[in-house]
């Protein structure tokens, strides 16, 4: 399960950074070369003719694209969780010299067969070559805008950032979503057991294990308040496959198959409840300083109740009936009624159910 979640992560970065790179590169072909030769004084190469140099720095884009989500990919999983940023910048910005110069030399080396160039690719060539310095600075920009993009959307939710560039939320809007309230069970005990400091690595761990699942389920982090995450999805791709059911079930499996890392070092195996309600509710942009997207409405202060049902009912997970219609019933799980609770703060009861794995 694991595995092929890596993997279906891993597909979902590298097509989007392979259209980056190639599109970035074909770009700053454009800007270097496009019509230079028609420059009154400037003379150059056959290398430098649009139709040539578009194709190599295409090919060259592709390839960094395939390389760079390699690169952040095993970073991420295996290293950004032991040092700090500024240290996994320097060793990105590393081995991406390293891949580039030896990209570079092949894409040299493949244009001049293919079009007979004479680029120099001898050893060391790089070290003078000016135009490979400019190309480094250039990347050097592009990844930090890409970077800028790629945290912009897991600050704000995938897609939102650019709502919010064109100022949809300016205005509330009316949406249709789907929450979850993601809760450590005994948090205060297990707080009172490991102390402040283990207990805060502890819900450091266990959040990045949840960062893992988050992507495959089309979910987004709404919120993270102490030991409690707060997740939401349209409320179609929240449906869709059961996601949002799916995903606590392999969330909890993924803290199960994790029990003796998590045991050795605190001593416990952290268990989390849920509980999950969805529907209309209004979401707009708010503050200045620390501008955020903000959701108001019954549909979050419902999930918020439903999940604080789950000890009463000694159940890890709660679904509202009204959310429980609308899923796609199948063999992945069974549910069964609790009955109908009156949760603070409402004047009408609301039927909850549980979901157990078939």
């Amino acid at each position: 399960m694991e595995l092929t979640l890596s993997l279906k992560y891993l597909y979902k970065h590298l097509w989007q950074s392979i259209v980056f790179w190639t599109f970035a590169m074909t770009l700053f072909a454009i800007f270097r070369y496009y019509g230079l030769g028609e420059e009154e004084g400037i003379s150059t190469g056959p290398e430098h003719q649009g139709s040539r140099i578009l194709p190599i720095f295409a090919l060259f884009g592709f390839f960094i694209g395939i390389i760079s989500a390699l690169i952040e990919f095993f970073l991420d999983k295996y290293l950004s969780k032991r040092i700090s940023i500024g240290l996994n910048l320097f060793i990105s910005m590393l081995i991406y010299l390293i891949f580039i110069i030896i990209l570079s030399t092949i894409t040299i080396e493949i244009s001049n067969t293919i079009y007979g160039l004479k680029i120099d690719n001898a050893v060391g060539w790089w070290r003078k070559d000016k135009t490979f310095w400019t190309v480094i600075i250039y990347m050097n920009i592009a990844a930090l805008g890409f970077s800028f993009i790629q945290i912009a959307n897991d600050k704000f939710g995938k897609g939102v950032f650019v709502k919010m560039l064109f100022g949809k939320y300016k205005e509330p809007k009316e949406e249709k979503r789907i929450f979850m309230f993601l809760d450590l069970k005994s948090s205060t005990t297990i707080a009172e057991k490991l102390g402040h400091f283990k207990y805060s690595q502890l819900i450091q761990d266990c959040f990045y294990d949840l960062n893992e699942v988050v992507p495959e389920y089309d979910a987004e982090i709404y919120q993270y308040v102490g030991d409690e995450a707060v997740l939401s999805w349209p409320y179609q791709k929240g449906l869709s496959n059961n996601n949002c059911v799916r995903l606590f079930f392999t969330f909890r499996k993924k803290l199960f198959d994790k029990t003796d890392y998590y045991t050795n070092k605190y001593g416990i195996s952290p268990e989390f409840k849920a509980g999950l309600h969805g529907g209309i509710l209004m979401v707009a942009e708010v503050g200045v300083v620390k501008k955020e997207v903000a959701y108001h409405g019954d549909v979050i202060n419902t999930s918020a109740r439903i999940q604080a049902e789950c000890n009463a009912h000694k159940v890890p997970i709660l679904i509202s009936e009204k959310l429980l219609k609308d899923l796609d019933r199948d063999d992945f799980f069974s549910t069964r009624h609790l009955g109908d609770v009156l949760l603070k703060g409402k004047k009408q009861e609301v039927k909850i159910h549980t979901v157990e794995l078939t």
